[in-house]
């Protein structure tokens, strides 16, 4: 289930990226710098459209990490353009390809905690199912919304992505 759900994350991490090709493709088209988009927000109080990228890969990444007891890779939230976010995503997923199987064996009854949790603790699986994935989702349907609501041409495809469909 574990492996599973990173592959999701792995996937919807991907189609970021095409998000990042359909913004340029419109900054373009309108005749402005593309990384004016990175300050969008939908209310005041959320984080702008950058802040929700970094966070959807840390959430992927530190949840990988917390689940499978090995080194995420650390970046910095620097990044103040579209390039340094896709570089970013694709670490991200670079590292989420390092994660096998086997690294998640133990990963429903692993502990795991966070400083702002003051000591205590969450069991993996109630962190996976309670925590990581409604956070990755949470901030990549922010971002999806950010760009559309900015007139980048997505659509719910584009969030899907490609589906594997049989035939009978």
């Amino acid at each position: 289930m574990y492996h599973q759900s990173l592959r999701q994350m792995h996937k919807h991490l991907g189609q970021l990226e095409l998000w990042f090709d359909a913004a340029e493709a419109h900054a373009k088209a309108k005749s402005f710098d593309v990384n004016v988009l990175l300050h969008a927000r939908l209310a005041p109080d959320q984080f702008a459209l950058v802040r929700q990228i970094q966070s959807t890969c840390d959430t992927a990444k530190l949840g990988a990490s917390r689940l499978s007891g090995k080194d995420a890779p650390s970046h910095p939230d620097t990044e103040t353009t579209i390039a340094e976010l896709r570089t970013r995503v694709q670490a991200t997923r670079a590292y989420l390809d390092t994660i096998s199987e086997a690294d998640l064996a133990e990963a429903a009854t692993r502990h795991v905690t966070q400083t702002r949790w003051e000591g205590q603790y969450m069991l993996g699986a109630d962190y996976f199912v309670e925590h990581m994935v409604p956070n990755f989702y949470f901030h990549i349907a922010h971002t999806y919304a950010l760009l559309r609501h900015s007139g980048v041409a997505i659509g719910k495809r584009d969030f899907l992505g490609t589906l594997s469909k049989h035939k009978p």
